[in-house]
């Protein structure tokens, strides 16, 4: 939020009350149209599957809602048929209304073919790149630019805690009643705006804190350092899930998506017999080594452990690959990951929502939440509305601001000489910091760029 100016023009004249201003006007200024594209986004990819049923389809709505479906090799095979390449996952519906996605590997791309589960028939078939919903997300993560837009994510989020709590002092009523929680009737120009800025502020302001702690997970340093301990710890996934499987040195996100709690943990591996113990590859088995079960004997394995719909079948990537079944978190069905060795059928890993260490379920949670996908359609309108809300403070804040300068300069709230941030503001700062890293490093930039322009100016 901005200045709460009182109830005429000018803010409370307090030591610490312009030290917290000119901190919030700059942290707003400088994030502002971070925030913004990020709000923009994120309220697009909230419904990301609701746009591609648009968008998409003639690829992914079936006209036949037939509940039979064909063996997973037999569609595998079709898909390869129309689009030659190597198969590499296999994509289940949650409900009969959709086609089934087999992805396909064709030299540095992706093509996504699109099957009626009962008939095998093509539907169609896209380049992974070419769909529009994983772009926002790219772009809502910031990931288009590297480690960069990882960092970026980390500052941005972490000074919109800033803002709300600087927000949130700057807006306590201090005796006041009009513009706290509603615009005053008689508002107009900067007025207006100032309230319209405050009110949204104080209804939106949980819903954005929110939303700023449960983006930290996709950060550069302290989701990954995070994610890092836990794993290390033990705190994330149980050994007991293992059945003591040998693991490779390849992380599980290198799959595809699966909770943020398990991207760095490592794959198990299968273990090739010998050669006179092996079989001959089944007909429809996708492209695996020789003795491989196929790709059928590993989905009647994943449908006996209860996954028959949706969720995403991995196949085997060299040898020591294993067959991989993911069903994210969501309003209908709990996380659920499996791994079989693909020679024996035997399940190296198992891991149900119990097995889930509580920080990093806490962890998936707030993901799950921040994504809409945890509790339906009113999960989406509430991160919807705080994404609105990120707009609207950020429109409203530059039309305040517009309004307030001087012709031809920045009009930052001032400060005088002796003021100072009180110890508890300080160690707040300073808190924050230490958790956050690179939130803690841009405020230490912050302040000596403050303190340079000062004594620049005094000179």
């Amino acid at each position: 939020m901005m200045p709460a100016a009182s109830e005429r023009t000018a803010p409370p004249d307090s030591s610490l009350y312009r030290r917290v201003w000119r901190w919030h006007f700059f942290a707003g200024l400088l994030c502002l149209p971070f925030i913004f594209l990020l709000a923009l986004t994120g309220s697009v990819y909230l419904f990301n599957k609701q746009v591609d049923e648009v968008m998409l389809s003639n690829l992914l709505l079936r006209s036949d809602t037939a509940a039979a479906t064909l063996p997973a090799g037999r569609l595998v095979e079709q898909a390869l048929r129309a689009e030659p390449g190597q198969a590499r996952a296999l994509v289940w519906p949650q409900d009969a209304r959709h086609t089934v996605q087999v992805d396909v590997q064709q030299g540095g791309t992706v093509r996504q073919v699109f099957l009626d589960p009962a008939t095998g028939q093509v539907a169609g078939s896209i380049l992974e790149t070419d769909r529009l919903m994983p772009l926002v997300k790219r772009i809502h993560s910031l990931t288009v630019a590297g480690n960069v837009g990882n960092a970026l994510i980390e500052i941005v989020a972490g000074w919109v805690i800033v803002l709300v709590l600087s927000g949130a002092y700057l807006w306590w009523p201090r005796g006041r009643k009009a513009g706290v929680v509603r615009i005053r009737p008689q508002a107009s120009g900067r007025v207006w705006w100032r309230d319209l800025h405050a009110v949204t502020g104080a209804f939106s302001a949980v819903v954005i804190l929110f939303l700023a702690l449960s983006g930290m997970p996709w950060s550069l340093v302290w989701g990954s350092q995070v994610n890092g301990w836990l794993t290390s710890k033990g705190l994330g996934t149980p050994v007991g899930v293992w059945f003591g499987a040998p693991r490779s040195t390849v992380p599980m996100g290198s799959i595809g998506e699966v909770s943020w709690s398990l991207e760095r943990q490592p794959m198990p591996a299968s273990t090739p017999p010998d050669a006179h113990h092996g079989h001959d590859m089944p007909v429809h088995a996708a492209p695996a080594a020789q003795g491989a079960i196929g790709i059928d004997h590993a989905q009647a394995v994943f449908a006996a452990a209860g996954l028959k719909g949706g969720y995403r079948l991995v196949l085997p990537n060299g040898p020591e690959g294993v067959y991989s079944a993911v069903r994210l978190r969501s309003a209908d069905a709990g996380l659920r990951v499996i791994h079989l060795d693909q020679y024996s059928g035997r399940a190296l890993m198992d891991v149900k929502p119990q097995d889930v260490g509580a920080v990093a379920r806490v962890t998936d949670w707030g993901i799950s939440v921040h994504q809409g996908l945890e509790y339906g359609l009113p999960n989406q309108l509430l991160m919807l509305a705080g994404c609105i809300a990120l707009m609207l403070l950020c429109v409203s804040s530059v039309a305040m601001w517009w309004k307030r300068r001087p012709a031809g300069r920045l009009a930052a709230p001032q400060r005088k000489d002796g003021d100072r941030l009180a110890a508890g503001v300080v160690a707040i700062a300073v808190a924050l910091g230490l958790v956050f890293p690179l939130l803690g490093a841009s405020m230490l930039i912050a302040a000596f760029c403050e303190t340079l322009w000062s004594r620049l100016r005094a000179s």
